[in-house]
């Protein structure tokens, strides 16, 4: 079927044939006979870039352009919301029957708000939990949705991102139960129960526009599972990094995925001494620059440096201690063809589009603390499996499992080759888990009475897959704890949520956590400092991720815990009678350590060294500590303490951008961040009124401070520079630039 046979407007088939499409493929056909731009509600399960993405656009232009409708897009990850913003947004050149452009949005972030500014937009691009979060404010444009998409619907499974996926899906169906909706989900076994459970046709396909070919490589052969097989040359001692010499030597790339973040690093490091003699010249200028770019992206540490040195020589790493800079980069690279090899943990599976000609599954087992090692699924192969093969550029892609023995070699073959993925089962009757949901339930007046509750609850995915009952005493249990601690209040068969349990339903924590800020507020420490706080969040079990105490670090952190006991809000557990616990703790105080560390302006790199944290983790624990930190703050607005407003206010703001209480004023200024405001301070720019008196000429001779962002420092504090000063600044620069570019 080709794109100017489908029932949609002209002006929107002509945008999708200029991007290279104008055939439909096989799953894609499919679905629209299934109905898809009839309105029917469809689970499309297929594997990766099958094409299951230009299904929800097609329905996208469909409701907008012919029924003026709104289209809602759930992702479970924010950076593949980031990935398919940019994919929509090659629409907004169409025009809606109004005359008015498509607008395309997306919100991913600040869970207490009720974002009513995306009324104005026809696409909204959103995280499960955004949509969780819009869904309990009662956001008004949530009951206009006409489509809803939900990518990745297999995460279902999910332990953590499946239950919020499961009452989201469920809560929009009952608050718009004529909208379409659109699953689109990896292969699956029991896809059919899925869409029986949303009330939608179902399609399962194995097709693919590159054939894949999965096998298992074993002391330098490849058998694969059609029976051939492939012996290739050794260069190095690390069989993953011969199968990824073995393909860049032929113009491809390889992928290969580690069970750690140490091991994917260490992988790019082998990889690299072998892949730098087979890069060209004008590639190797192109690396030099990217690696440029990657030491000027945010503040330079070790970790950064060493991700540098890897790029230059054509191979990088990819995992959650990334910052965002580094990793848009690296992807970017990567999707250009110019890093040859790219190592990475699984998470890179789910989400993000980076195919490779082969991919290496280097670890089949994963290390699980406290539990040891267990084998990973099937289906979470075959999710790490499908990044084999780029369409357009391979006829044939290549999915590799390590095997050290031929009889392990066997064993991969069957176990996961061949075998097929498991089912996916909801996860949402776990008291931990559901708890949140139930209170959101009632504080978003989505049911009023204890029936209406159970009610909710016996649509979900896990009562289709169970029974309504067994989730019922799990509901009860919860009721009774909140009704115990005060969240809600009964009126004859009538529920309410009381304005502690409404705020904490808004402010998108766990019960739990509100009940812990909640007396730690009204307890307090002997002695209140910055500690206190921090330890009050890092204590809570909303705090992500968690930090744990290392073997050589016991003895520090004990002696930082005796050092600082007057200040915590909870009572540290005895050593000798809980080890555990008091392990635990050490752990919470290792966490608020680091947050004071940042607070006080040392930098990432020295933060790295002394608690063996990763950027990706130092910005994810600020991230958790602000959101945390402001809930602590609603809070105590409500119970009305006063008196420790100011200084939680300040400690937020603190957290936000990493400084001392003296630079505040200068980091609120645009472009002026933790390190180039602790310079002009240094130089005796404290002030706003400072700059705004402060010449041209000393702004400007200042580190990492040049012409521009001076001018605009000015600009922002309401400085006045002279035309003739302007121009002769303007002068010297130019001439600067030009003596750096002849030398």
């Amino acid at each position: 079927m080709k794109i100017e046979d489908l029932a949609i407007p002209d002006p929107a088939k002509q945008v999708i044939i200029k991007s290279g499409i104008t055939e439909l493929y096989p799953p894609q056909e499919e679905a629209i006979h299934a109905g898809a731009l009839d309105g029917k509600n469809l689970v499309l399960a297929s594997p990766t870039a099958s094409g299951k993405t230009l299904i929800a656009e097609l329905c996208a232009l469909k409701h907008i352009l012919e029924k003026d409708g709104k289209v809602l897009y759930l992702t479970p990850l924010r950076a593949l919301a980031s990935e398919k913003y940019e994919e929509f947004g090659r629409y907004t050149v169409l025009r809606k029957a109004d005359g008015r452009k498509i607008r395309v949005g997306i919100s991913t972030g600040d869970y207490d708000r009720s974002d009513n500014w995306l009324e104005r937009y026809d696409i909204i691009i959103s995280t499960n939990e955004k949509a969780d979060s819009l869904l309990r404010h009662r956001t008004k444009w949530m009951d206009e949705i006409s489509l809803i998409v939900a990518d990745e619907v297999h995460l279902l499974n999910d332990r953590d991102r499946g239950p919020t996926l499961e009452v989201v899906l469920a809560r929009l169906m009952q608050i718009n139960p004529n909208a379409q909706l659109l699953a689109l989900s990896a292969t699956i076994r029991n896809a059919e129960e899925a869409a029986e459970w949303l009330k939608a046709n179902c399609i399962t396909t194995e097709w693919r526009p590159v054939v894949l070919k999965e096998g298992v490589a074993c002391q330098n052969e490849i058998l694969f599972k059609d029976g051939d097989a492939t012996r290739i040359e050794e260069h190095s001692k690390n069989p993953a990094v011969n199968l990824a010499l073995h393909i860049v030597r032929s113009g491809g790339q390889a992928l290969i995925f580690a069970s750690t973040r140490r091991n994917s690093v260490s992988l790019a490091k082998k990889a690299s001494l072998e892949v730098n003699s087979l890069l060209s010249k004008p590639l190797k200028r192109f690396l030099q620059r990217l690696s440029e770019q990657i030491l000027a992206a945010g503040e330079r540490t070790r970790i950064s440096d060493m991700l540098a040195e890897l790029v230059r020589r054509g191979t990088a790493f990819h995992h959650a201690g990334l910052g965002g800079a580094h990793r848009r980069l690296i992807e970017k690279a990567f999707r250009n063809r110019k890093i040859k090899v790219l190592t990475a943990t699984p998470t890179l599976a789910f989400g993000v589009n980076l195919p490779a000609r082969m991919v290496i599954v280097h670890d089949y087992r994963r290390y699980d603390p406290g539990y040891g090692y267990y084998p990973i699924s099937v289906l979470e192969y075959k999710q790490m499996a499908g990044r084999a093969g780029r369409p357009r550029y391979d006829k044939v892609g290549e999915a590799l499992l390590l095997a050290k023995t031929e009889d392990e070699q066997d064993y991969l073959m069957e176990n996961y080759v061949l075998a097929k993925p498991e089912r996916i089962w909801s996860k949402l009757a776990v008291e931990r888990v559901l708890r949140s949901h139930v209170l959101a339930t009632i504080a978003a007046d989505f049911a009023h009475t204890e029936q209406g509750i159970y009610d909710f609850f016996g649509k979900t995915f896990y009562a289709y897959q169970y029974d309504a009952k067994a989730i019922r005493g799990v509901i009860a249990k919860i009721l009774k704890f909140l009704y115990d601690e005060e969240m809600i209040e009964v009126n004859g068969e009538n529920i309410y949520a009381t304005r502690f349990g409404r705020r904490i339903s808004e402010l998108y924590i766990d019960p739990i956590t509100g009940v812990l800020i909640r007396e730690a507020l009204q307890i307090r420490a002997p002695m209140l400092t910055d500690i206190s706080y921090l330890h009050l969040i890092a204590h809570t079990p909303d705090m992500f991720p968690r930090l744990r105490p290392y073997s050589r670090e016991i003895d520090e952190l004990a002696l930082f815990v005796d050092q600082h006991r007057s200040e915590f809000m909870f009572p540290v557990p005895d050593e000798w009678e809980d080890r555990i616990a008091f392990e635990g703790f050490l752990g919470e105080a290792k966490l608020a350590w680091v947050l004071k560390s940042w607070i006080e302006e040392t930098s990432e790199d020295e933060i790295i060294g002394k608690f063996r944290v990763q950027p990706g983790d130092i910005y994810r624990i600020i991230n958790s500590a602000k959101w945390l930190l402001y809930a602590s703050h609603e809070l105590t607005r409500l119970f009305k303490h006063k008196d420790i407003l100011p200084g939680l206010s300040q400690l937020m703001e603190r957290t936000q951008k990493g400084v001392k209480k003296e630079l505040l004023p200068l980091v609120k200024l645009e472009g002026i961040g933790r390190v180039r405001a602790r310079i002009l301070y240094n130089a005796g720019l404290k002030t706003i009124e400072d700059l705004k008196k402060a010449p041209m000429k000393k702004l400007t001779r200042l580190p990492f401070i040049g012409l521009k962002l001076a001018k605009k420092i000015k600009d922002q504090v309401g400085g006045f520079i002279k035309a003739e000063e302007w121009k002769k600044l303007k002068k010297g620069e130019e001439l600067e630039q030009r003596a750096i570019t002849e030398y």
